[in-house]
């Protein structure tokens, strides 16, 4: 594999994991309020299909979006840096934590019993709380410092990143006390932009990525 053709792959991991993970919000309304069992269950009846899909969606899309990371940490000869380690711990919890999100879904809409339901949605709440006070922060702090300390993506996506990890993390412990989940959920979408416009730069600087000297170009890109 090129070192271009590599960096567009990745690039479009990026993209696709964004663009999969705002589909899966889109198409997956939330309940109505402090519904009870009852609601619950018509609403699990009514929009079942679109909350698996969403649910799949929210599965894989993360999943995407790491692998982007990696790439970002692989590019700039990282993998083998405290930095690298950290990044990979980051998207570890980032993935983990989705896919607990994600079998609460599942439970919620195929539970047996009325209650399975309103229990389901009460996890996902707390599990929720996990992407902001440590996912999300953990992932953008360390691949932040690897983007500033190389010349892989311009230096303002780390800044950036940097500030939004600071807010993700004060949010997260201020949101245990608040109901500041509305902030959250606009951090949200401020940081699905950064991943998207750091896919996109990722890929109209991959000639200039692959042109670099190849010494310093990861070993098993050189083959070709």
């Amino acid at each position: 594999m090129t070192k271009k053709l590599f960096c567009i792959l990745a690039a479009l991991s990026g993209l696709f994991g964004v663009v999969m993970l705002i589909t899966s919000f889109m198409i997956n309304p939330g309940p109505p309020p402090n519904p009870t069992a009852d609601q619950l269950m018509e609403f699990g009846k009514q929009y079942k299909n679109s909350i698996i899909l969403g649910a799949w969606l929210q599965a894989v899309s993360p999943c995407m979006i790491v692998l982007f990371a990696f790439a970002i940490v692989h590019l700039a000869g990282a993998a083998a840096k405290f930095s690298g380690w950290m990044t990979f711990f980051g998207g570890i919890i980032l993935v983990t934590v989705s896919f607990i999100e994600v079998t609460f879904y599942l439970s919620a809409v195929n539970g047996n019993t009325p209650t399975a339901g309103l229990i389901s949605l009460d996890l996902i709440h707390a599990v929720q709380h996990l992407f902001s006070i440590i996912a999300a922060p953990w992932l953008f702090f360390s691949l932040s410092v690897i983007i500033l300390g190389s010349g892989v993506l311009p230096h303002t996506f780390g800044y950036v990143g940097l500030i939004l990890g600071l807010a993700f993390a004060i949010l997260g412990i201020v949101a245990l006390f608040n109901p500041l989940q509305y902030l959250i959920d606009y951090l949200s979408m401020i940081q699905g932009f950064w991943w998207l416009s750091a896919s996109f730069a990722l890929l109209l600087r991959a000639g200039k990525i692959a042109a670099q000297d190849q010494g310093t170009s990861p070993k098993f890109l050189h083959h070709n």
